[in-house]
């Protein structure tokens, strides 16, 4: 799937009462797309502005409707910046959408809910001549796996995760982030709708049929290693996640990858979502994760990542990633707040 969006083009975000904590395709384009974010729509905080409440972005208001958003700028396109669980779309933001139709805008979406497959907005599409970019639609050319990741001349690094929303697609862009500003060659290989409509192309490996999800990523990894000499897998899931374990087993058998970097939120307990499951001893998952790996291509746990978010003293998250790093037996970093350069010599 690609996205056909230029630096020059601007954007309307939709993230209605999720901004900025449950909206991490928002806060993602946020921070890493190269076009321009000119309004986020949010009925809970219209009225404020993105760095209220996500200070290292460019700025932004927040608005309550499309409306509202096109009184004060001419967007190119609208993006669906949530996504619930199970990706359904919210009957409450329709308005929203027919009016981004009506007013000549492309609508991207990484929802399950295809927008394309909507009867309305796909007249009202057709009418205005706009398109209707559903990232999750897997291309219809996929096979299985053949094994073949590990032949790759590049080193492959796949982030992976103690839970969803631990940081995975934010960790694995802070790397790249880092490497090029070594002067290394480095690839990002996006395998979710946000890393997909940051990076412009990419397979949405959770919408992809079970049995090829692996040639997907093997897919992948073959085309970025072909021109560049680090690639960088955005991770998906959790092992242990009682509802997305197989896309994250999948991920790690087609990719095939030299290194691991785990992915954590501190202060966690529970999977999100499924609080009556714990969130395993951070040694758990290095044993699993390695063991898994193993029989198909062995993979070591080279690094980890935390989110410290729950810290606001530095000095306190500091020693929370020391402890993290002790129970990992690897290096580790908040790539956000202390920069992924600590943990990239580790990786590569």
């Amino acid at each position: 799937m690609s996205v056909t969006l230029d630096p020059d083009d601007s954007v309307i975000v939709l993230a209605h009462e999720q901004f900025p904590g449950r909206a991490k395709t928002a806060v993602g384009v946020l921070r890493y797309a190269d076009y321009e974010v000119a309004a986020v729509l949010d009925r809970a905080h219209a009225g404020g502005t993105v760095t209220d409440h996500v200070p290292d972005v460019d700025d932004a208001p927040i608005v309550e409707n499309m409306d509202a958003a096109l009184d004060c700028t001419d967007p190119d396109a609208l993006v669906i910046g949530i996504s619930p669980i199970g990706g359904e779309f919210d009957e409450s933001w329709r308005p929203d959408v027919r009016t981004a139709i009506e007013a000549g805008c492309d609508v991207i979406s990484g929802l399950h809910y295809f927008l394309a497959d909507d009867a309305e907005f796909a007249a009202l599409a057709d009418e205005t001549g706009v398109d209707l970019i559903d990232v999750r639609r897997p291309p219809a050319d996929l096979t299985v796996s053949e094994g073949r990741a590990h032949e790759v001349d590049a080193e492959v690094v796949l982030t992976v995760g103690t839970d969803c929303n631990t940081g995975k697609m934010t960790t694995t862009l802070e790397l790249v982030a880092a490497a090029r500003e070594r002067g290394i060659d480095a690839g990002f290989v996006p395998t979710g709708q946000t890393g997909i409509m940051i990076a412009g192309w990419g397979i949405p490996i959770d919408r992809t049929i079970a049995d090829f999800a692996a040639g997907a990523a093997e897919r992948m990894v073959l085309e970025a290693a072909a021109d560049h000499d680090v690639v960088f897998v955005e991770g998906q899931g959790s092992i242990v996640h009682p509802a997305y374990s197989g896309v994250t087993c999948s991920l790690l058998h087609g990719s095939m990858p030299d290194s691991l970097v785990l992915t954590h939120s501190a202060g966690t307990e529970a999977i999100h979502g499924y609080e009556s499951f714990a969130v395993p001893p951070i040694e758990t998952y290095v044993d699993l994760y390695e063991s898994l790996a193993a029989p198909v291509a062995p993979a070591e746990m080279a690094a980890g990542a935390l989110d410290t978010r729950a810290f606001d003293d530095d000095d306190a998250a500091r020693d929370a990633v020391a402890a993290y790093g002790d129970a990992l037996g690897a290096p580790a970093t908040d790539p956000i707040r202390f920069g992924a350069e600590e943990i990239l010599d580790d990786l590569l």
